[in-house]
């Protein structure tokens, strides 16, 4: 049996800051650096992720021999999305204008969250013809992603090869949190009017994202109601370039059936669980038909 080669943790867990590899010591990384500027279409020219007056100019981290987007706005280098989701909507990108962050909402007027792009097919008067939406969604991360990013920007050009695997709260990508706690539940809100319109979606996301969603029944482009944009970071001539990796098309209804439902586990492995977390508390005693409030933290 061949062995399998084990995966080996960076030593610097940033792949990208200000839109070039920790590594890149050229004019145009530098300037970039210097200006905290983003070079992938954001609302300003300056970085604004987390914070403007010191934005976490962090594009990408390495997962082990992965690399994972970390920020939505590293999607729009030249503007790929726009023109890939096009293609799913009408055929082709010819007439289509993009628009950011268009407010959706209910009969009431509630808001029902922004969408990220929505792709227009209009005539030449501006005139709406069609229109389809797309959903961007980069990858939160778990640990602290802020402290090497500091780190590292005191002295880019001595700190690209800095080993951080030894300090407290190495960053990693926290999948479970992305798909759950977002792309899930704005897929199932914006997704029922989307669909109660007769729209189409394509979803922006990356590769590794992607491979640890819940597998969702495929169907052909003709059929799809929503295509799957899967895109990966490549080196191609000592920079990551955005590039197409997969259209997976799908359909709402097994979409919503994916992700609204989760794979049920055995009831007996939870209740283990709890029992563990009982035997390590020192609050076991108990009265008769008295339940004990137990310290949060201890658990």
């Amino acid at each position: 049996m061949a062995k399998v080669k084990e995966k080996t943790q960076h030593k610097n867990p940033l792949a990208e800051v200000f839109g070039y590899k920790t590594a890149d010591k050229s004019a145009p990384a530098r300037k970039h650096r210097d200006n905290e500027l983003c070079p992938y279409n954001n609302i300003e020219p300056r970085c604004t992720k987390d914070r403007k007056d010191a934005p976490l100019g962090a594009c990408s981290i390495y997962d082990r021999d992965e690399i994972v987007t970390i920020c939505p706005v590293r999607f729009r280098e030249g503007w790929k999305i726009s023109e890939d989701a096009a293609e799913f909507f009408f055929g082709s990108s010819k007439g289509c204008t993009a628009l950011k962050e268009v407010r959706l909402k209910e009969r009431t007027g509630k808001s029902a969250g922004n969408i990220d792009l929505v792709i227009t097919k209009h005539n030449s008067k501006g005139k709406v013809i069609d229109f389809g939406a797309v959903e961007v969604q980069s990858v939160y991360v778990s640990g602290n992603i802020r402290n090497p990013f500091e780190h590292y920007m005191e002295d880019p050009s001595k700190r690209a090869d800095m080993d951080w695997t030894k300090e407290k709260y190495y960053p990693n990508p926290d999948f479970l949190s992305s798909s759950r706690k977002r792309l899930a539940p704005q897929m199932i809100y914006k997704g029922q009017i989307l669909r109660a319109w007769g729209k189409k979606l394509a979803v922006v996301v990356d590769k590794p994202f992607f491979n640890t969603l819940p597998e969702i029944k495929r169907t052909s482009k003709e059929k799809a109601d929503v295509c799957w944009l899967v895109y990966e970071l490549i080196e191609k001539k000592g920079k990551y370039e955005l590039t197409l990796s997969e259209r997976v098309y799908t359909s709402w209804e097994d979409v919503f059936k994916s992700i609204a439902n989760p794979d049920i586990g055995d009831v007996s492995e939870f209740i283990s669980l709890l029992e563990k977390k009982l035997s390590g508390t020192d609050q076991l005693k108990r009265e008769a038909n008295n339940i004990n409030v137990y310290d949060w933290a201890s658990l």
